[in-house]
């Protein structure tokens, strides 16, 4: 093989060039080592590549010069993709109804009734974010004035009233005691957190709790049961730590102890707290059940109690580490 000066010059450069591309040093080193009428096998040797490579880019330093041993070929696709009519097909079938008895497309299904691959069905799944596995659960509230409650517990977030206090007050029910049959065990490299299924019910408690939206701080008082007395038990536990003169507006759900007349007989005696209920199916308005969810991951679900007086400290244990640390919530 023949190179002009330009040419050698050039690929030497490329050659003794540290920051190149490794395959842009050995096409240069071939075509270099070529020059010198090195056979096929000691060339191969030198540049530390196969026979078969040599004699392919030979072929390409002869057809296309140095510009064609830096550019790579635009190769098709092994499989061509498919068309805009198989795709519509497959997304067509994934959101309707499938026929017999069962509720939803698998890949394997969508696969076979249109002629392609599981895993061509599991691209265009991908492309377009469908995930028929997957479910969502949700209600539709049908309170007739859920625009206006929601305004006005969104209000009380936003925009609290000035010298009072915005509490956010509901009850975590059935929090059972369970002791595990086994002691936890801890993640570990390659393996994950392990608690045994099996476990002994000690009993249930129920929380009251009442978090300050100005503070962030939390109330809360566990009870055997969760009836209107333990309900106005706990609004007057709350009622004394409120500071005198300060007005009170407490957010709750649409639970019967809320309403019960005698309930609403203490809110008469008591009148500088106000009562915001939310719409119907809309607890999630209620900021206090952040904190619920939050208790439940972080304390409850990974716990073992030998009883419910266990389980109580437990709780008073972490509402108190809670407060340590609180933030005033913020509606986004």
């Amino acid at each position: 093989m023949l190179l002009n000066d330009g040419d050698a010059a050039r690929l030497a450069s490329i050659a003794g060039d540290r920051s190149r591309p490794l395959k842009h040093i050995q096409r240069a080193r071939i075509v270099l080592l070529s020059a010198e009428r090195l056979s096929v096998q000691e060339i191969a040797r030198q540049a530390g590549v196969s026979r078969p490579a040599v004699w392919r880019w030979q072929r390409r330093y002869a057809e296309a010069g140095v510009e064609g041993l830096l550019r790579d070929k635009t190769r098709p696709p092994g499989t061509p993709p498919h068309p805009t009519e198989t795709v519509a097909e497959v997304l067509a079938l994934t959101c309707s109804e499938p026929p017999g008895e069962v509720t939803h497309w698998t890949g394997r299904a969508v696969a076979r009734a249109v002629g392609i691959s599981l895993r061509a069905v599991q691209r265009i799944w991908a492309a377009h974010r469908l995930q028929p596995h997957r479910l969502r659960t949700f209600k539709r509230s049908h309170d007739p004035a859920f625009a206006a409650k929601v305004e006005d517990v969104v209000g009380l977030y936003m925009d609290p009233p000035a010298h009072a206090v915005v509490l956010s007050i509901d009850e975590k029910s059935q929090i059972q005691a369970l002791e595990r049959t086994r002691p936890y065990r801890p993640p570990a490299p390659g393996h994950p957190a392990a608690q045994t299924h099996d476990y002994t019910r000690h009993g249930t408690t129920t929380l009251f709790a009442a978090l300050d939206v100005l503070a962030g701080t939390v109330l809360g008082r566990c009870m055997q049961r969760h009836r209107h007395g333990e309900f106005i038990r706990f609004l007057n536990a709350v009622e004394a730590t409120v500071p005198t003169g300060k007005l009170v507006h407490a957010i709750l759900d649409n639970y019967g102890s809320h309403k019960h007349p005698k309930v609403r007989a203490w809110l008469t005696r008591h009148p500088r707290w106000t009562f915001h209920f939310t719409p119907t199916s809309a607890s999630w308005l209620n900021a206090v059940e952040g904190f619920f969810s939050t208790l439940t991951r972080r304390r409850l679900r990974r716990g073992s109690f030998t009883g419910v007086v266990d389980l109580q400290a437990a709780i008073k244990r972490y509402i108190a580490e809670h407060n340590r640390h609180a933030r005033p919530f913020v509606w986004i």
